[in-house]
């Protein structure tokens, strides 16, 4: 009897590294299957990603600045010296821009902001809110932006209240950044962003634009 019991346990420690072996390979084979499975899955939605984009021929969005109205311009003096050294500026300027889609797919379009620059120093700033554009169409969006009393200092005050008084000309900078996402059969692209730079002239005496010159950039994010 005890021979036959240590015959048998002498057998059970053979058997037991077998089986954990197996089971060691079973895993590897199933990990191994898994891999390539994710791996064929991956390949297969880049290359249906690839044929729609081949297809649809995405544009990068136009966005352009097609009006400004300038609806208040004021320009008080700072009596703190006697000689002018600071002034104050007021101004409401009411922009629209056009935004072109040629694309076959329809757009979305984030919050876009814009901010109103007067020799490098930020004056104020306005937002445009998101909206979706339709494939083939075009839509026109506005914002309104205000500057209340902001300061300007020597130079800059000096230069302005110039412009402003004898040359009726003041020369402002609208910056802005547009961020966009085009949408294919309920899919979003990654983002692309335009950057806007206008270079804009408005008329105090008038209270209106007298020129315009923008540039535009489209950069993927």
């Amino acid at each position: 009897m005890t021979s036959r019991l240590n015959e048998n346990n002498i057998n059970g420690t053979h058997h037991q590294p077998s089986s954990f072996s197996s089971s060691k390979a079973s895993f590897k084979g199933c990990c191994c299957c898994l891999f390539l499975l994710f791996s064929f899955l991956l390949l297969l939605i880049l290359a249906v990603i690839l044929v729609i984009v081949l297809a649809v021929k995405p544009k990068k969005p136009q966005f352009d600045l097609q009006q400004v109205g300038v609806q208040y311009v004021g320009i008080t003096p700072n009596p703190a010296t006697i000689t002018t050294s600071s002034a104050s500026v007021s101004l409401n300027i009411r922009m629209v821009f056009t935004a072109f889609n040629d694309n076959k797919v329809g757009i979305k379009y984030g919050q876009s902001r814009f901010t109103i620059i007067y020799h490098g120093i930020p004056l104020g700033r306005g937002t445009v809110p998101g909206f979706y554009q339709p494939a083939h169409s075009v839509k026109r969006v506005e914002t309104t932006i205000v500057v209340d009393r902001v300061n300007l200092l020597q130079a800059d005050a000096a230069d302005l209240i110039r412009d402003a008084a004898l040359n009726d000309r003041v020369e402002l900078r609208v910056l802005g950044d547009v961020g966009a996402k085009i949408r294919i059969i309920g899919f979003t692209s990654p983002g692309v962003e335009v950057s806007v730079d206008c270079a804009i002239v408005i008329s105090p005496r008038k209270q209106a634009l007298t020129y315009k010159q923008c540039g535009f950039d489209g950069l993927s994010v």
